[in-house]
Formats: structure tokens, sequence, C-alpha cells
């Protein structure tokens, strides 16, 4: 069925031949019919990631294959959401071993573009919870995939933003939880420098992130907010939280309804939001146990809030740089409070170590910002790119919706390996995106 369709940002917009699938063999039948195509999950990626003239829909293929109560070992189909995971699992006393800021992407999509949390300075990216996965190729062929079995493909599907092939079966450990409570703690930092010791400091918490004011200037440039979690024991809840301690919130979703008009997004509206986001917090340190939900996913509470930058929608821009590299924090930040450009939406986080072929995460800080498309923001974000590259770090390509090859090449050492092995799963470049196209990682 032709639909227009975009991500999560709303840009780019694009008119495609959606088809969906329940069963193996209708899948079977879609790959045949169709001389090309890009595997689609929920569309939560942000850029063009999983745009082509035609896309082949995984949302209705979401059984639920097994879970291992005792182990902790999850197995579903790829287009089940996160949403419908934790249903399931947080009752039994398990979690998501790394959830990203939104449950409404699917256990495939969290493989394609290997989604890392608050906690990868400590547990990783979730492909280090992966056991193995069926990935269907162009062919029409089901390959198993661990690290050790066809570990080229495994390595090369997990943030490989679907170019392999179909994500069919995914089976993951979980995390053991006693409650579906966190114990967090906010901090509230007078500047970047503070927030930064902070994160060092604080470096043992499971959970860690910080909102940032990329606006201000002065002694408070870079005034931030740093909110650290670890799930809560049995015996650190109230009296009324023990009653169901592993209940699973059901809350309805604050409906954004309309697209906001350009004008209201400015310096100076960003300016008041991070007035009023800094000052909620009235002390400098706050200690309490909240929900899982409100920790993990405050923007789900508001549905379609990608509305609210507008028609020509916005493209989020994440980066990492190392440890040893914070000047080109403080560079880049600068930039953009000079530019006015600043972002509702500035998150800090602290990357572990992570050998992987083609995942974004390494080991140093990643900042996500959201920028509304407008006049010159591209060339304005071509600018950031030779700062990033410049401090030895790169891109993550399912935020992706501009970023020019080079970039690319430049900031993933091992690009060259990856399409090698995409070739070789994927030869005659039948699964295909407007990212990949534009990227040149496959070759029509």
């Amino acid at each position: 069925m032709k639909k227009q369709i975009a991500n999560w940002g709303n840009y780019p917009v694009m008119e495609s031949d959606e088809r969906t699938f329940s069963f193996d063999d209708q899948l079977q039948k879609l790959i045949k019919e169709n001389d090309h195509f890009i595997p689609r999950g929920n569309g939560r990626c942000y850029g063009d990631g999983s745009l082509a003239a035609k896309t082949i829909s995984t949302l209705k293929f979401d059984k639920i294959l097994s879970f291992d109560l005792i182990r902790g070992i999850f197995e579903c189909e790829s287009g089940i959401t996160l949403d419908h995971v934790l249903e399931v699992t947080v009752p039994g006393g398990w979690f998501l071993p790394v959830t990203p800021g939104t449950k409404f992407i699917t256990v495939g999509g969290a493989v394609a573009s290997d989604v890392h949390g608050k906690n990868h300075h400590v547990d990783g990216a979730f492909s280090r919870h992966v056991l193995e996965m069926d990935v269907v190729l162009g062919s029409g062929e089901t390959i198993t995939c661990s690290l050790a079995k066809n570990a080229d493909l495994f390595r090369a599907t997990c943030g490989g933003m679907g170019l392999t092939g179909v994500i069919t079966r995914v089976k993951f450990y979980l995390k053991k939880i006693e409650t579906a409570y966190i114990k967090q703690k906010q901090i509230k930092a007078e500047n970047l420098e503070e927030v930064i010791r902070l994160f060092d400091e604080y470096k043992d918490y499971t959970y860690s992130v910080a909102w940032i004011d990329c606006l201000k200037k002065g002694t408070h440039f870079g005034r931030s907010i740093l909110i650290l979690g670890e799930h809560a024991r049995l015996d650190e809840l109230s009296e009324k939280q023990k009653k169901a301690p592993l209940a699973v919130s059901k809350k309805k979703q604050i409906p954004f309804p309309i697209n906001l008009p350009s004008w209201v997004l400015n310096s100076f509206t960003v300016k008041a939001f991070n007035f009023l986001y800094y000052g909620k917090n009235f002390k400098r340190v706050i200690d309490n146990i909240v929900p899982y939900e409100p920790f993990f996913y405050p923007l789900d509470a508001i549905a379609n809030w990608n509305r609210g930058y507008g028609k020509k929608g916005f493209v989020q821009y994440q980066f990492v740089l190392s440890l040893t590299a914070k000047e080109g924090l403080v560079e880049i930040l600068q930039k953009i409070s000079a530019e006015g450009l600043g972002s509702f939406l500035a998150v800090l986080k602290v990357f572990g170590k992570q050998e992987s072929l083609i995942s974004f995460p390494m080991e140093g800080y990643t900042l996500a910002l959201d920028f509304p498309v407008r006049k010159g923001l591209f060339e304005f974000l071509d600018e950031l790119d030779k700062i990033v590259l410049k401090y030895g770090g790169r891109l993550y390509m399912s935020k992706d919706a501009r970023m020019k090859p080079n970039i690319l090449e430049a900031g993933y050492p091992h690009l060259a390996e990856f399409k090698t092995i995409v070739q070789k799963y994927n030869p005659s470049a039948k699964i295909h995106s407007l990212q990949s196209d534009r990227l040149l990682l496959t070759n029509k």
C-alpha cells in the first residue's frame, strides 16, 4: 500500500509502497516479489535509515516465542515493541538489559540501531545481550547468527541499519530486578565542568544521564541536571509500593494534537524552557523512588511529541567524543550558543568501552540535540561535523538524516569491513534505503 512515511523527526517525508507480513511464508513472498526494499519497524529512528520507495514492515510479526523465567532469556519475533516486552517480563522480575529513551521501538530496530541507554558505561549496547538471531537475506535464505556462528553477519547486523537482511527472530538476556521502581538521585550542576566531574564521581551508578542548558553563557555555561538511578530493592519501597512491587504502570498518553508553528521555536522559547526546567529542582540534590516509566521514558507520556518541532520536522544530532576530548564538547556547545540554535532536549551520557564493527558507541561522552529543520541548519551542522572529526568522534546513523559519506568514513574505522560483509550478504543491494544510498553503503 502506497502511503507517506517518515521517521520520528518527520524529515524527510516520502511516498513508499509499504507491505506487511505475519508469517514466514508471507515474508518470503514479499522478498521474492520486490526488486528492492528496506525493513522497517515502528519508525522511531530519526532520519532516513528505514525509508525507501518500497518498505517491508515487521510490526505484525510480533509474537513471543519463549520466556525462560529462571535464566531471564527472552525470545521473540522482531516486530514486537519494547513496551510489550516489558508488560510480560517486569511482572516476572526481569527488565530490559538496555533500553533507549522510548519503549515504542521494535526489538528488530533495537538490534539494527544497536541501541544504547543510560547504562552503557556498565552494560554496553543492546547487542552485548543478544544470544542469537535469524536474518532473512534478500535471496530469501534464513541464516541464524551469533558471535559464535556466522559471526560476520551478526556483527554487521548489530548497528547495520537493516542492510544485511530482515531480522525476524531475536533471543536475548534480560536483567533481574526485585521491583518495577527506580531509586533516583538528581543533582544540579552549575556548569559543564561540574557535571563532567559529577559523572566521574558517580560512575558506579548503573544509570546516568544529564540534561544540559546549551544556551547558557558565562560562569553557568553548560549548567545541567544529572540524573542517576538504580533498580530499587524491595526493602527500599514504601508500604504502598510494596503492595504491588512489580506492577507495570498503565499511564495514558497526553496527546500533542497539532504541529506547532515554526515561529514558536526560537532562542527565546528555548531559553524560557531551560530556565523553567533547571529551576524546577528547588534543591541541589533530590533523592526519591519513582516507577521505571518516568525515569526511562519521560517523553513517551506525550503522544506525538515530535509535532512540537513543526511541519518541517527536525533532526536529532548525536555525536560521541572520547573522554579526553572534553574541550570538543565545550567548542560545540559554544558554537550552538553563539548561533542561538539551542535544543529543548540536550542530553549528555557517558559511554563505556565497546569493540564493535559498525555500532555507534565508543568510550567517551555522547551528546544528543534536537534542531528544527530551517534555512541554514544543515550548513551549521556541517560545521559541527568538522569539530566532531577534529576530536576523533563520530555521528549516530540511527539519528542521521544529512551526514555526508566522508564524515561517516572518517568516524568509523571498520567501515570498509562492514561494506564488504554487506556486499557478501546483500550482493545486488536489493536491500537499501535513502540513507544507505546517500552514504554510499549500497551500490545499486
